[in-house]
């Protein structure tokens, strides 16, 4: 069981998040300062940086959760599983544990919204798209342990994860965007951009090719 002090420093920085992202969605991440977000709490900005090393860090905390649970759940997955089956079986089942997450601390619609800033401030882009490079490598790394092949001579996991992580990508663009999005038309949206990666890479791309293939 969870101590007291425990509780009340995870609540402390659950604050921190909420009023983070409200100030983000408000007035902009550039134009927020590290003092406002501590006053928001009522705390100081020596506790702020107890929780986080500046505001990048808690602009992007909840993504880094979700990054690091689908990690997780990945190396979790049954060896003998194929790749691509293992990364997107990885995206189902950290989804739903994920949203509970984000849900406890702070409305769904600010997490959205926040997604809007992030795509649209370059300092912050920047710094998520490091980090998600970051989550690239361990996957390669994963990919490659559980494959049995050396990447370095093996360019297989590396490619298969390009792929995956640039159709996450795009979709994970194309719902940020809006901020008005909610977490279920992510999910589909999601969803949708991955059962396009298998036909893209696999199939002939002239015209009527895909009517074709879903006609048989």
């Amino acid at each position: 069981m969870t101590g007291l002090r425990e509780r009340k420093k995870q609540r402390t920085r659950d604050a921190l998040i909420r009023a983070a992202h409200e100030l983000f969605v408000t007035q902009g991440y550039d134009a927020t300062t590290v003092d406002q977000i501590a006053e928001a709490v009522d705390v100081s900005q020596r506790t702020f940086f107890r929780y986080f090393t500046n505001k990048e860090e808690v602009a992007l905390s909840l993504h880094e959760t979700i990054n690091d649970r689908f990690y997780a759940s990945l190396c979790a997955r049954p060896v003998d599983e194929p790749p691509l089956q293992s990364l997107r079986r990885a995206v189902d089942e950290v989804w739903d544990e994920s949203s509970r997450t984000i849900t406890e601390i702070l409305p769904v619609e600010l997490h959205m919204q926040l997604c809007q800033v992030i795509e649209t401030t370059p300092s912050l882009l920047s710094a998520h798209l490091h980090h998600y490079l970051l989550l690239e490598e361990k996957l390669v790394q994963e990919i490659a342990r559980r494959t049995g092949l050396d990447d370095e001579q093996d360019p297989r996991p590396r490619v298969l994860v390009a792929a995956f992580a640039g159709v996450m990508r795009s979709a994970a663009r194309h719902w940020g965007m809006r901020g008005d999005a909610s977490l279920e038309e992510a999910r589909r949206s999601t969803h949708a951009f991955l059962d396009e990666l298998r036909p893209a890479l696999a199939s002939e791309w002239g015209r009527g090719t895909r009517v074709a293939e879903r006609d048989e």
